[in-house]
């Protein structure tokens, strides 16, 4: 099949676009550096022709309140045009665990906003929801920090490392759409404050991991269903420990 991956030269893109050329598939790594912007409508319609699938796992390049909603439903508007005009027959979207129990977040709302135009509309999608990644726990901290304090919620969190979501989506993106949103997650179940004073322990950072279970995450408050799963999720198999182990053997 053809399969278009917008963002497919970011973290998820690249190991999904590898993925999928190792099962076959002609997959296109979609970016504005490819002359191809969904949020512009360049180049959308030439990398759309004689696709069957698109996914989307494009993230915006600022998370201020207005420019993250601009972004998503801007690209996610020209997309779906695009794949109407284009014949395409299922739409992946990656999103993420909680979005709607962290509607407090301006980020959350432009996610929201992505995941509604695309029920919306008539192409036949999937909505992956993923747990916050491995990789993305030093932006956490550093979100979190007032000079050497990381302050930082109890709340239970369930993170999964991008390898495992790159896996899952190629998945996803082979199976009929189920015109639903599926969740994924990985096998630990830890409080957040914990899971980054760990990874924090291992890169040998001197900040201090303060728990205060009323410090915000990206402006949302937090609880302990707010970042993770609900029931059936699909849980993938790498655990933070030895993802944590490997990152310090090669530090």
């Amino acid at each position: 099949m053809k399969i278009v991956v917008i963002g497919g030269t970011g973290l998820i893109g690249t190991k999904l676009v590898s993925n999928l050329r190792q099962l076959g598939h002609e997959a296109v790594a979609a970016s504005p550096s490819k002359g191809i912007n969904a949020v512009t409508g360049e180049g959308l319609a030439e990398a759309l022709s004689g696709a069957q699938v698109v996914v989307d796992v494009a993230n915006s390049p600022s998370f201020e309140d207005k420019a993250v909603l601009e972004f998503f439903e801007s690209s996610t508007q020209n997309l779906l045009a695009a794949e109407a005009a284009a014949g395409v027959k299922h739409h992946v979207a990656l999103s993420v665990v909680g979005t709607d129990r962290l509607l407090q977040s301006g980020y959350f709302r432009a996610k929201m906003a992505q995941e509604e135009l695309i029920k919306a509309s008539k192409i036949p999608y999937t909505i992956v929801r993923a747990t916050q990644f491995f990789e993305f726990i030093n932006s956490i901290a550093y979100v979190a920090t007032e000079g050497e304090t990381v302050r930082l919620s109890s709340a239970n969190v369930q993170p999964i490392v991008s390898d495992d979501v790159a896996a899952a989506l190629a998945d996803f993106t082979l199976e009929a759409p189920v015109n639903g949103t599926v969740e994924l997650a990985g096998p630990d179940r830890l409080p957040l404050d914990e899971l980054v004073r760990q990874f924090l322990r291992v890169q040998q950072d001197p900040r201090l991991v303060v728990t205060d279970d009323n410090a915000r995450y990206f402006g949302a408050e937090l609880n302990d269903q707010s970042l993770v799963p609900g029931d059936n999720p699909r849980i993938t198999s790498t655990r933070f420990e030895d993802w944590l182990n490997l990152s310090a053997s090669q530090a």
